[in-house]
Protein backbone atom coordinates (compact mmCIF):
# COMPACT_ATOMS: atom_id res chain seq x y z
CA UNK A 1 0.00 0.00 0.00
CA UNK A 2 1.31 3.57 -0.42
CA UNK A 3 1.65 5.77 2.25
CA UNK A 4 -0.57 8.51 2.55
CA UNK A 5 1.07 11.71 3.85
CA UNK A 6 -0.29 13.92 6.84
CA UNK A 7 -0.09 17.92 6.69
CA UNK A 8 -0.48 19.62 9.94
CA UNK A 9 -0.87 23.06 9.59
CA UNK A 10 -1.09 25.10 13.29
CA UNK A 11 -2.24 28.57 13.70
CA UNK A 12 -4.10 29.03 10.46
CA UNK A 13 -2.77 31.27 7.64
CA UNK A 14 -0.95 33.09 9.85
CA UNK A 15 1.36 30.12 10.68
CA UNK A 16 3.14 29.05 7.73
CA UNK A 17 5.39 26.31 9.67
CA UNK A 18 4.07 22.84 8.25
CA UNK A 19 4.89 19.25 9.62
CA UNK A 20 5.20 16.33 7.76
CA UNK A 21 4.61 12.62 9.64
CA UNK A 22 3.89 9.20 8.31
CA UNK A 23 0.23 8.10 9.05
CA UNK A 24 -0.10 6.73 12.47
CA UNK A 25 2.33 8.99 13.76
CA UNK A 26 1.79 10.19 17.24
CA UNK A 27 1.20 13.98 16.70
CA UNK A 28 -0.75 15.78 19.38
CA UNK A 29 -3.94 17.86 18.70
CA UNK A 30 -4.57 21.27 19.50
CA UNK A 31 -8.19 23.01 18.69
CA UNK A 32 -6.21 25.14 16.25
CA UNK A 33 -4.50 22.46 14.35
CA UNK A 34 -5.97 21.94 11.03
CA UNK A 35 -5.54 18.37 9.37
CA UNK A 36 -5.50 18.20 5.46
CA UNK A 37 -5.53 14.62 3.95
CA UNK A 38 -3.30 15.77 0.98
CA UNK A 39 -5.17 12.80 -1.35
CA UNK A 40 -8.55 13.78 -0.69
CA UNK A 41 -7.68 17.59 0.24
CA UNK A 42 -10.97 19.00 -1.56
CA UNK A 43 -13.22 16.08 -0.78
CA UNK A 44 -12.35 16.95 3.02
CA UNK A 45 -12.82 20.57 2.79
CA UNK A 46 -16.49 19.91 1.50
CA UNK A 47 -17.20 17.28 4.06
CA UNK A 48 -16.26 19.72 6.50
CA UNK A 49 -17.65 23.33 5.44
CA UNK A 50 -21.09 20.26 5.19
CA UNK A 51 -20.68 19.37 8.66
CA UNK A 52 -19.83 23.58 9.85
CA UNK A 53 -23.37 24.14 8.38
CA UNK A 54 -25.00 21.60 9.95
CA UNK A 55 -23.45 22.10 13.44
CA UNK A 56 -24.40 26.20 12.90
CA UNK A 57 -28.27 24.86 11.65
CA UNK A 58 -28.43 23.25 14.93
CA UNK A 59 -27.37 25.64 17.09
CA UNK A 60 -29.50 28.07 15.88
CA UNK A 61 -32.18 26.39 15.77
CA UNK A 62 -31.99 25.10 19.50
CA UNK A 63 -31.12 29.02 20.41
CA UNK A 64 -34.19 29.92 18.47
CA UNK A 65 -36.25 27.57 20.91
CA UNK A 66 -34.87 28.54 23.79
CA UNK A 67 -35.73 31.83 23.08
CA UNK A 68 -39.21 30.82 22.28
CA UNK A 69 -39.39 28.77 25.63
CA UNK A 70 -38.11 32.09 27.63
CA UNK A 71 -41.49 34.27 26.13
CA UNK A 72 -43.73 31.82 27.00
CA UNK A 73 -42.56 31.50 30.64
CA UNK A 74 -41.91 35.14 30.88
CA UNK A 75 -45.34 35.86 29.85
CA UNK A 76 -46.46 33.26 32.71
CA UNK A 77 -44.04 34.06 35.76
CA UNK A 78 -46.44 37.08 36.33
CA UNK A 79 -48.67 37.28 39.85
CA UNK A 80 -51.16 35.78 37.27
CA UNK A 81 -53.63 38.59 38.45
CA UNK A 82 -55.00 41.95 36.86
CA UNK A 83 -56.16 44.74 37.72
CA UNK A 84 -59.80 46.38 36.97
CA UNK A 85 -58.98 49.96 35.32
CA UNK A 86 -61.42 52.48 36.19
CA UNK A 87 -62.19 55.85 34.22
CA UNK A 88 -63.48 58.75 36.76
CA UNK A 89 -64.88 61.84 35.21
CA UNK A 90 -65.43 64.64 37.17
CA UNK A 91 -67.24 67.69 35.95
CA UNK A 92 -65.08 70.38 38.08
CA UNK A 93 -63.85 70.62 41.33
CA UNK A 94 -65.55 71.46 44.81
CA UNK A 95 -66.31 70.17 47.68
CA UNK A 96 -69.28 68.59 46.78
CA UNK A 97 -68.10 66.57 43.70
CA UNK A 98 -65.14 66.00 45.49
CA UNK A 99 -66.27 63.94 48.35
CA UNK A 100 -68.61 61.62 45.76
CA UNK A 101 -65.46 60.60 44.14
CA UNK A 102 -63.69 60.49 47.88
CA UNK A 103 -66.73 58.34 49.20
CA UNK A 104 -66.81 56.39 45.91
CA UNK A 105 -63.47 55.32 46.46
CA UNK A 106 -64.68 53.82 49.55
CA UNK A 107 -67.30 52.54 48.79
CA UNK A 108 -64.85 49.78 46.62
CA UNK A 109 -62.52 49.80 49.36
CA UNK A 110 -65.38 48.54 51.56
CA UNK A 111 -66.43 46.41 49.41
CA UNK A 112 -63.45 44.59 49.39
CA UNK A 113 -61.37 45.87 46.33
CA UNK A 114 -58.42 48.08 46.87
CA UNK A 115 -56.92 50.77 44.77
CA UNK A 116 -53.39 49.37 43.10
CA UNK A 117 -54.27 46.12 44.65
CA UNK A 118 -57.93 45.25 43.10
CA UNK A 119 -57.88 48.19 40.15
CA UNK A 120 -56.36 51.35 39.08
CA UNK A 121 -57.96 54.76 38.38
CA UNK A 122 -57.61 57.22 35.56
CA UNK A 123 -58.94 60.44 37.33
CA UNK A 124 -59.96 63.53 34.84
CA UNK A 125 -61.47 67.22 35.89
CA UNK A 126 -63.19 68.70 32.88
CA UNK A 127 -62.76 72.56 34.66
CA UNK A 128 -66.76 72.70 34.09
CA UNK A 129 -66.06 72.49 30.14
CA UNK A 130 -68.43 70.64 28.18
CA UNK A 131 -65.69 70.08 25.69
CA UNK A 132 -63.38 68.59 27.74
CA UNK A 133 -66.49 66.45 29.14
CA UNK A 134 -66.29 64.85 25.41
CA UNK A 135 -62.95 64.64 25.31
CA UNK A 136 -62.47 62.94 28.30
CA UNK A 137 -65.27 59.91 27.60
CA UNK A 138 -63.52 59.27 24.24
CA UNK A 139 -59.79 58.77 26.15
CA UNK A 140 -61.61 56.28 28.42
CA UNK A 141 -62.92 54.34 25.86
CA UNK A 142 -59.52 54.56 23.69
CA UNK A 143 -58.23 52.72 26.87
CA UNK A 144 -60.62 50.25 27.25
CA UNK A 145 -61.43 50.94 31.02
CA UNK A 146 -63.21 48.43 32.40
CA UNK A 147 -65.34 50.64 33.79
CA UNK A 148 -66.54 54.69 33.53
CA UNK A 149 -67.84 56.84 36.22
CA UNK A 150 -69.21 60.40 36.17
CA UNK A 151 -69.71 62.29 38.77
CA UNK A 152 -72.71 65.15 37.57
CA UNK A 153 -74.80 65.15 35.13
CA UNK A 154 -72.28 66.54 31.74
CA UNK A 155 -69.55 64.05 32.84
CA UNK A 156 -72.11 61.27 33.02
CA UNK A 157 -73.48 61.95 29.87
CA UNK A 158 -70.39 62.09 28.04
CA UNK A 159 -69.06 58.98 29.47
CA UNK A 160 -72.50 56.81 28.38
CA UNK A 161 -72.04 58.38 24.59
CA UNK A 162 -68.34 57.10 24.57
CA UNK A 163 -69.01 53.94 25.94
CA UNK A 164 -71.69 52.81 23.91
CA UNK A 165 -69.93 51.52 21.18
CA UNK A 166 -67.91 49.22 23.24
CA UNK A 167 -70.58 48.86 25.56
CA UNK A 168 -68.27 49.48 28.55
CA UNK A 169 -70.29 49.81 31.64
CA UNK A 170 -70.87 53.75 33.45
CA UNK A 171 -71.73 54.68 36.76
CA UNK A 172 -72.86 58.25 37.44
CA UNK A 173 -73.52 59.93 41.24
CA UNK A 174 -74.18 63.48 41.52
CA UNK A 175 -77.40 63.37 39.40
CA UNK A 176 -80.85 65.19 40.51
CA UNK A 177 -82.70 63.64 37.38
CA UNK A 178 -81.42 60.83 35.67
CA UNK A 179 -84.23 60.28 34.02
CA UNK A 180 -84.82 63.73 32.32
CA UNK A 181 -81.08 63.29 31.64
CA UNK A 182 -81.63 59.95 29.67
CA UNK A 183 -79.36 57.76 31.78
CA UNK A 184 -82.28 55.36 33.44
CA UNK A 185 -81.21 52.32 30.58
CA UNK A 186 -78.96 50.69 28.86
CA UNK A 187 -75.76 49.45 30.60
CA UNK A 188 -75.51 52.21 32.95
CA UNK A 189 -76.79 52.92 36.49
CA UNK A 190 -75.50 55.00 39.67
CA UNK A 191 -76.96 57.23 42.18
CA UNK A 192 -78.99 59.98 42.07
CA UNK A 193 -78.65 63.21 44.53
CA UNK A 194 -82.49 64.75 44.25
CA UNK A 195 -82.60 67.54 46.80
CA UNK A 196 -85.15 67.13 50.09
CA UNK A 197 -87.05 70.37 48.42
CA UNK A 198 -89.60 69.68 50.99
CA UNK A 199 -87.20 69.15 53.75
CA UNK A 200 -85.76 72.43 52.60
CA UNK A 201 -88.88 74.15 52.66
CA UNK A 202 -90.20 73.48 56.49
CA UNK A 203 -86.05 74.57 57.41
CA UNK A 204 -86.49 77.78 55.75
CA UNK A 205 -89.87 78.25 57.65
CA UNK A 206 -88.86 77.42 60.91
CA UNK A 207 -85.46 79.55 61.09
CA UNK A 208 -87.62 82.39 59.10
CA UNK A 209 -91.02 82.70 60.03
CA UNK A 210 -91.90 85.86 58.06
CA UNK A 211 -90.23 85.14 54.67
CA UNK A 212 -92.58 85.46 51.94
CA UNK A 213 -89.52 84.88 48.84
CA UNK A 214 -86.93 82.70 48.27
CA UNK A 215 -84.56 83.59 45.07
CA UNK A 216 -82.46 80.87 43.32
CA UNK A 217 -79.98 80.96 41.13
CA UNK A 218 -79.52 78.13 38.63
CA UNK A 219 -78.08 77.26 35.33
CA UNK A 220 -80.52 76.78 32.23
CA UNK A 221 -78.75 74.27 30.45
CA UNK A 222 -78.21 71.84 33.78
CA UNK A 223 -80.68 69.51 33.89
CA UNK A 224 -80.44 68.77 37.66
CA UNK A 225 -81.29 72.34 38.28
CA UNK A 226 -83.95 72.77 35.89
CA UNK A 227 -85.55 70.12 37.86
CA UNK A 228 -85.15 71.12 41.20
CA UNK A 229 -86.35 74.31 39.98
CA UNK A 230 -89.59 73.24 39.21
CA UNK A 231 -90.05 71.39 42.51
CA UNK A 232 -89.70 73.87 44.44
CA UNK A 233 -92.32 75.89 42.47
CA UNK A 234 -94.34 73.23 42.85
CA UNK A 235 -94.17 72.86 46.91
CA UNK A 236 -93.58 76.61 47.53
CA UNK A 237 -96.85 77.74 47.99
CA UNK A 238 -97.96 74.93 50.40
CA UNK A 239 -95.76 76.30 52.62
CA UNK A 240 -96.32 80.07 51.98
CA UNK A 241 -93.39 81.31 49.97
CA UNK A 242 -92.56 82.11 46.13
CA UNK A 243 -89.75 81.33 44.31
CA UNK A 244 -87.88 84.18 42.74
CA UNK A 245 -85.56 82.59 39.79
CA UNK A 246 -82.52 84.00 37.88
CA UNK A 247 -81.09 81.76 35.39
CA UNK A 248 -77.59 81.64 33.82
CA UNK A 249 -75.51 80.45 31.11
CA UNK A 250 -71.97 80.61 32.92
CA UNK A 251 -70.39 80.82 36.13
CA UNK A 252 -69.27 84.77 34.98
CA UNK A 253 -72.78 85.39 35.03
CA UNK A 254 -73.94 84.13 38.88
CA UNK A 255 -72.20 87.62 40.66
CA UNK A 256 -75.02 89.94 38.68
CA UNK A 257 -77.59 87.48 39.04
CA UNK A 258 -76.99 88.21 43.13
CA UNK A 259 -77.23 91.49 42.50
CA UNK A 260 -80.74 91.01 40.90
CA UNK A 261 -82.23 88.96 43.54
CA UNK A 262 -80.93 91.32 46.43
CA UNK A 263 -82.83 94.34 44.37
CA UNK A 264 -85.32 92.24 44.01
CA UNK A 265 -86.02 92.28 48.11
CA UNK A 266 -85.47 88.19 48.17
CA UNK A 267 -85.63 87.48 52.28
CA UNK A 268 -83.21 84.65 51.52
CA UNK A 269 -81.59 82.57 48.83
CA UNK A 270 -81.57 78.32 48.82
CA UNK A 271 -78.90 77.08 46.86
CA UNK A 272 -78.91 73.88 44.64
CA UNK A 273 -76.11 71.57 44.07
CA UNK A 274 -75.90 73.27 40.38
CA UNK A 275 -72.11 72.86 39.31
CA UNK A 276 -71.37 76.69 38.30
CA UNK A 277 -73.14 78.48 41.43
CA UNK A 278 -71.64 76.08 43.65
CA UNK A 279 -68.13 76.62 41.77
CA UNK A 280 -68.26 80.33 43.53
CA UNK A 281 -70.40 80.05 46.24
CA UNK A 282 -67.87 81.99 48.41
CA UNK A 283 -68.33 85.18 45.91
CA UNK A 284 -72.40 85.10 46.56
CA UNK A 285 -71.63 84.82 50.53
CA UNK A 286 -69.67 87.74 50.41
CA UNK A 287 -72.68 89.68 48.89
CA UNK A 288 -75.24 88.12 50.44
CA UNK A 289 -74.00 88.67 53.85
CA UNK A 290 -72.92 92.43 52.82
CA UNK A 291 -77.00 92.34 52.73
CA UNK A 292 -77.79 90.94 55.10
CA UNK A 293 -79.26 88.46 53.28
CA UNK A 294 -79.61 84.49 54.65
CA UNK A 295 -78.31 81.79 52.38
CA UNK A 296 -79.55 77.86 52.59
CA UNK A 297 -77.18 75.24 51.46
CA UNK A 298 -78.50 72.20 49.78
CA UNK A 299 -75.57 69.57 51.53
CA UNK A 300 -73.08 69.78 54.21
CA UNK A 301 -70.12 71.20 52.39
CA UNK A 302 -71.92 74.30 51.72
CA UNK A 303 -72.89 75.04 55.02
CA UNK A 304 -69.57 74.55 56.19
CA UNK A 305 -68.56 77.29 53.81
CA UNK A 306 -70.93 79.77 55.13
CA UNK A 307 -74.31 78.94 54.42
CA UNK A 308 -76.18 79.43 57.33
CA UNK A 309 -78.61 76.06 57.19
CA UNK A 310 -79.26 73.01 55.00
CA UNK A 311 -81.38 70.60 54.88
CA UNK A 312 -79.55 68.01 52.14
CA UNK A 313 -77.19 65.10 51.66
CA UNK A 314 -74.18 63.80 52.52
CA UNK A 315 -71.69 63.53 49.76
CA UNK A 316 -69.16 61.06 50.87
CA UNK A 317 -72.36 58.52 51.70
CA UNK A 318 -73.77 59.29 48.27
CA UNK A 319 -70.31 58.49 46.63
CA UNK A 320 -69.76 55.08 49.68
CA UNK A 321 -73.10 53.97 47.94
CA UNK A 322 -71.92 54.27 44.42
CA UNK A 323 -68.44 52.62 45.00
CA UNK A 324 -70.19 49.47 46.29
CA UNK A 325 -72.52 49.77 43.20
CA UNK A 326 -69.71 49.71 41.29
CA UNK A 327 -67.91 46.79 42.75
CA UNK A 328 -71.15 44.59 42.34
CA UNK A 329 -70.45 45.52 38.23
CA UNK A 330 -66.38 44.78 38.10
CA UNK A 331 -66.67 41.70 39.88
CA UNK A 332 -69.96 40.80 37.48
CA UNK A 333 -72.29 40.06 40.76
CA UNK A 334 -74.41 42.19 38.81
CA UNK A 335 -74.79 44.24 35.35
CA UNK A 336 -75.94 47.86 35.16
CA UNK A 337 -79.61 46.44 33.86
CA UNK A 338 -79.76 44.54 36.96
CA UNK A 339 -79.14 47.85 39.18
CA UNK A 340 -81.82 50.55 38.79
CA UNK A 341 -80.33 53.59 39.63
CA UNK A 342 -80.36 54.65 43.46
CA UNK A 343 -81.58 57.95 45.40
CA UNK A 344 -80.81 58.61 49.54
CA UNK A 345 -83.87 58.86 51.04
CA UNK A 346 -82.27 60.05 54.27
CA UNK A 347 -81.61 63.40 54.10
CA UNK A 348 -79.98 65.17 57.03
CA UNK A 349 -80.41 68.92 59.08
CA UNK A 350 -77.19 71.14 58.87
CA UNK A 351 -76.84 74.74 60.74
CA UNK A 352 -73.39 77.18 61.07
CA UNK A 353 -74.09 78.86 64.38
CA UNK A 354 -71.67 81.76 63.56
CA UNK A 355 -73.88 82.03 60.56
CA UNK A 356 -77.18 82.49 62.18
CA UNK A 357 -75.97 84.51 64.81
CA UNK A 358 -74.24 87.01 62.70
CA UNK A 359 -77.63 87.59 60.32
CA UNK A 360 -79.64 87.83 64.16
CA UNK A 361 -81.39 84.34 63.08
CA UNK A 362 -82.30 82.02 66.35
CA UNK A 363 -82.46 78.59 66.07
CA UNK A 364 -85.51 76.86 67.44
CA UNK A 365 -84.66 73.74 70.18
CA UNK A 366 -85.75 70.77 67.70
CA UNK A 367 -83.69 72.17 65.31
CA UNK A 368 -80.70 72.60 67.46
CA UNK A 369 -81.09 69.50 68.95
CA UNK A 370 -81.45 67.23 65.72
CA UNK A 371 -79.29 69.19 63.92
CA UNK A 372 -75.48 68.66 62.58
CA UNK A 373 -73.24 71.63 63.69
CA UNK A 374 -71.02 72.59 60.76
CA UNK A 375 -69.62 76.13 62.38
CA UNK A 376 -65.71 75.66 63.18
Amino acid sequence: MGQDFFYFRKGGRSDETEHKTMAGDAFPLTPSTTIILNSDRRIAMKNFRNFVSAALALVMTLSLAACGSQETTSDNTGDGSSKYLIGISQYGQHASLDNCREGFLQGLEEAGLKEGVDFEVDYRNADFDDTMTTQIGDAFSAEDVDLMVGIATNSAVACFNAAEDKDIPVIFTAITDPVGAHLDSGNITGTSDALPVEGQLKLIRALQPEADTIGIIYTTSEPNSVYSVGIYEDLAADYGFTIDTVGVTSQAEVPQAVDQLIADGVDCLSNLTDNNVVGVLTSILEKTDEAGIPVYGSEVEQVKLGCVAGAGLDYVQLGIQTGKMAAKVLTGEATCEDLPYETIENYGLYINSDALSALGITVPDDIAQSAQECAE
